[in-house]
């Protein structure tokens, strides 16, 4: 018997939607990561992108559990001299909830040509309302 190899040409691709309503930011992005990456099929072939897309909504009702609220810090770097610029977790909720969900989603991806393709697949969105009611997303559940 021999091993399986999925093609890119015979993939097929579903919709999830997961709602992120108080749940915690690493357990939504761990879960999101392993159904963009494609690891919930049984085709699943690490060096072909054969994900399904997911809509994240409600991310600024996601929690942070711990301290983090106050301790975790993002940093970002212009590429000038002293051009860093952090903030804390607290303003990254408030304001970028979209970038925080996908930082934390989009880094337990490769990273490389393949995990940026993967990332290409997700969707982060502030509220409940989103643009792809025509794909017929199905409603993902994360305990």
């Amino acid at each position: 018997m021999s091993t399986f190899l999925q093609k890119k040409e015979n993939i097929e691709r579903a919709w999830f939607i997961v709602d992120a309503t108080g749940l915690p930011v690493g357990r939504i992005a761990t879960k999101v990561a392993s159904i963009l990456r494609g690891k919930h099929k049984p085709t699943f072939t690490p060096y072909v992108d054969c994900g399904d897309y997911v809509i994240v909504i409600n991310a600024e009702k996601a929690i942070l559990t711990g301290n983090k609220l106050n301790d975790k810090m993002y940093y970002n770097h212009s590429g000038y001299p002293g051009g860093l610029r952090e903030r804390n977790a607290k303003t990254m909720i408030q304001e970028y909830p979209e970038e925080m969900m996908e930082r934390a989603i989009k880094g337990m991806l490769p990273h490389n040509r393949l995990g940026r393709a993967m990332g290409k697949k997700l969707f982060v969105y502030r509220g409940s309302d989103h643009k792809h009611a025509a794909q017929q997303p199905v409603e993902l559940k994360i305990d």
